[in-house]
């Protein structure tokens, strides 16, 4: 669900080695990360090794029946009150829990919910494009690829399926172990996931040629490919986190111990030409990591938490945790949002806490607006909430939804929000801000 402002990150980035195989002969050209030449990612997606395994290729009709915007029956919620949307759809009939905007025209939806199905949708009217059917347990992750052109969905029990967006057609399929995370290449049709069983999975799609990376034996909790296309980040449940190449398959960086958190990984982001690794825990520390020596330098944690060092093993904070972080793209800034509802904004030059925002509820997510200094959560009260991280001010706040909200999305131009929450619905709000 890739949310931070990746399109700024590649042009940032040095120029990269092609990684491509053919038979015995490596193949090795240097090329510029512009829009016009060919991109390293795809190298490495074809490099990847030949597996054979059965692919499913079960190609399944998508109920496309008809969108409604009025509120659904049998729905009662406590948050009852003014709904600033301008788009409701609810085809959903349980708790939606992922949604994921098309990066190149930031004109589609998908979401996914606890009724087993995914809808790729229209934001402008919530128009139904086609249901991404066949799921059997509720579908916690949903993605576009980098161009758009594939859709994916993953369910809990671990069966991911992709689609052709223009044909609607399910076009491959694959079941891994129970489900923690997954995420699309920012550059390639290679798509990653974490399972329960502590392996990180690599695909192309759609030929499903695959690699694996071994983590420690518990769940890979969370993970993020890092801007360069050529390492990804994950976090792991018992407090581990790896750097892993992903043309060699071997691990460059591993934290463990006190170098490590003292609890499972909840979430990781990295900055945007990929130079620090933010990572957050159960343990309520957030830790600044230099992608570049796999060491920490520095360790963030909200003044009004009290210490808990002594956590045994499998223990977790009863009372908070880090939900979600990420950088800022144009000043030294992170926030980190917890569990109790905190959103503290750390200045990265001088590690301090900058700015501490309070909200009423736990924050379940947190998004940085490409290019500005604001910073958007979406929390268990069912709101979304802009603030000025440079004055720590609530800028506004969108309501419409009369339960959590448990996912969101922000398209590049920061035009629109999409929520998504318990009350079954996802919902699309227009940003207007008068300093823009």
């Amino acid at each position: 669900m890739e949310s931070e402002s990746e399109s700024g990150a590649a042009a940032d980035t040095p120029p990269l080695e092609t990684l491509s195989f053919h038979g015995d002969e490596e193949i090795i050209e240097v090329v510029e990360l512009d829009p016009g030449p060919p991109d390293p990612a795809d190298d490495l997606a074809q490099e990847m090794e030949d597996v054979d395994f059965e692919e499913e290729e079960e190609e399944e009709e998508g109920n496309e029946e008809g969108w409604v915007l009025e509120p659904q029956e049998g729905v009662v919620g406590s948050m009852e009150g003014p709904d600033d949307s301008e788009v409701t759809f609810a085809l959903h009939s349980a708790s939606v829990f992922c949604v994921s905007l098309d990066p190149k025209t930031n004109t589609l939806a998908v979401t996914g919910g606890e009724d087993d199905k995914a809808f790729v949708w229209r934001l402008s009217d919530g128009e139904l494009l086609f249901e991404c059917a066949g799921h059997k347990d509720s579908v916690t992750c949903a993605g576009f690829s980098h161009d758009s052109t594939l859709v994916a969905t993953g369910d809990m029990s671990g069966l991911l399926k992709v689609w052709q967006v223009d044909t609607k057609e399910e076009v491959w399929s694959f079941e891994a172990g129970d489900l923690e995370w997954m995420e699309w290449h920012p550059r390639a049709p290679v798509l990653l996931a974490g399972t329960a069983d502590g392996n990180t999975w690599m695909w192309k799609v759609p030929n499903g040629d695959c690699k694996t990376f071994q983590g420690p034996n518990c769940p890979a909790t969370c993970g993020r490919v890092l801007p360069d296309g050529k390492r990804a980040v994950v976090g792991y449940e018992d407090g581990t986190i790896r750097v892993w190449d992903l043309k060699q398959g071997t691990p460059i960086h591993v934290l463990k111990g006190t170098e490590g958190h003292q609890g499972p990984l909840t979430c990781v982001a990295t900055n945007q030409d990929g130079s620090l690794i933010l990572t957050g825990s159960v343990d309520c520390q957030a830790k600044l990591v230099s992608a570049t020596t796999g060491k920490v330098v520095g360790v963030f944690r909200p003044e009004t938490v009290a210490s808990q060092p002594n956590l045994g093993e499998g223990e977790e904070s009863e009372s908070n945790s880090v939900e979600s972080l990420g950088f800022c793209s144009v000043m030294p800034l992170a926030a980190v949002g917890y569990l109790d509802g905190t959103l503290a904004i750390y200045d990265l030059s001088t590690q301090t806490l900058r700015h501490q925002c309070q909200h009423q509820s736990g924050i379940v997510q947190l998004l940085w607006e490409a290019g500005t200094a604001v910073v958007y959560t979406c929390s268990l009260d069912g709101i979304v909430r802009l603030w000025d991280a440079r004055t720590g001010r609530l800028l506004t706040d969108y309501r419409g939804h009369t339960a959590e909200i448990l996912d969101f999305a922000l398209s590049k131009d920061a035009s629109l929000v999409v929520t998504t929450s318990g009350d079954h619905k996802a919902k699309v709000f227009c940003v207007q801000r008068p300093d823009r």
